[in-house]
């Protein structure tokens, strides 16, 4: 799945395949500028400080985000140092067209996380972890097989696990399939141990589950269109759903929110409000702006299966737009829900 999603970002323009969210509207990148700006002073109002982006696509989302913060919070666009994090040399020319006169300085690029200046960061990651290479193990009866790909076909080999691995002690039903995503988990601790270091807030958007689960969630898009993951190579987007609550759970040492619904986020960052006012401002295209809100927030749409997962350090209050759903000590959170 590595070498093959490698060889698609590189070589294809992924947004003939899919549609994201900041592609659907703007209002999804000015709501994040607006979160943007208020976690930044909730860290102090630091100049300046790192915003970052993991897989920026096009550009779009921190495009809208640039220009909502510029429109609103001068102070903090002028902190602005902007990294993306993009090991595509094709979309990095896309982002850098999409973003000229975004910000004060001009943008860096970077393969890694590992390579981004110290010092305070606020970073978001949309539809980024879906992206990165999974395992899968189904389990049998006398133990687990993971499974492989040869000559165009899946097979399977015994697994052995160690002490720590996720599928130990999972109640996972014979004959089905579970999957790990060790890149994101790696992601997500190099996040959190630079959260530590230097204080920021951060923000992880994508498609998954929240609860212990199991199934083979890997799928391929080529066209627009479902299509088999193993044809091809490197000619179709490969993704999978991303695990909330292992990623929760590897985010040691800092404050961690959610995960919560995307409607349910983008609700409480205002979303209505400024979908209404977008209506008064081009009431020909007011039906359009509707069906876009209502896309990326209806629960039967984006609203219910995408969901958001917020860490911070360093920050005084409540990360903005998740309404309590913060986790205590003992991976609990205050409804009785745990991570």
């Amino acid at each position: 799945m590595a070498r093959a999603n490698a060889a698609y970002y590189a070589g294809c323009d992924p947004f003939a395949d899919f549609i994201t969210s900041p592609e659907i509207s703007q209002m999804f990148g000015e709501l994040l500028g607006a979160w943007v700006a208020v976690a930044w002073g909730q860290l102090g109002s630091p100049d300046p400080f790192m915003l970052v982006e993991a897989g920026p696509g096009r550009g779009t989302l921190m495009a809208d985000a640039l220009r909502l913060v510029r429109r609103v919070a001068p102070a903090c666009h002028r902190a602005v140092r902007l990294h993306l994090i993009e090991t595509s040399p094709r979309l990095r020319g896309v982002q850098a067209h999409a973003l000229e006169g975004g910000t004060l300085i001009p943008p860096c690029w970077h393969d890694s996380l590992a390579t981004v200046p110290d010092g305070p960061m606020i970073l978001l990651a949309n539809e980024f972890l879906d992206a990165l290479p999974i395992r899968q193990f189904t389990r049998r009866a006398g133990g687990w097989e993971e499974r492989f790909v040869h000559h165009g076909a899946f097979v399977g080999a015994p697994a052995s696990f160690p002490a720590t691995h996720p599928a130990r002690g999972r109640a996972v039903p014979e004959g089905a399939v579970l999957e790990t995503c060790q890149p994101a988990l790696d992601f997500t601790q190099a996040l959190a141990a630079r959260l530590r270091r230097w204080s920021g807030a951060a923000l992880l958007i994508d498609y998954g589950y929240d609860a212990p689960a199991w199934g083979d969630s890997l799928q391929a898009l080529r066209d627009g269109r479902p299509a088999d993951p193993l044809r091809d190579p490197g000619t179709a987007d490969l993704t999978a759903h991303v695990d909330f609550r292992s990623i929760a759970q590897a985010a040691h040492g800092v404050d961690v929110w959610g995960s919560v619904p995307q409607g349910r986020f983008l609700s409480a960052l205002g979303l209505a409000a400024r979908c209404a006012r977008l209506e008064r401002a081009a009431p020909d295209q007011a039906a359009a702006t509707r069906a876009a809100a209502a896309r990326l927030a209806a629960p039967e749409r984006m609203g219910q299966l995408f969901r958001v997962l917020g860490l911070a350090a360093g920050l005084a209050g409540d990360l903005p737009g998740f309404a309590g759903r913060r986790m205590d000590d003992d991976g609990t959170t205050p409804n009785g829900g745990t991570r």
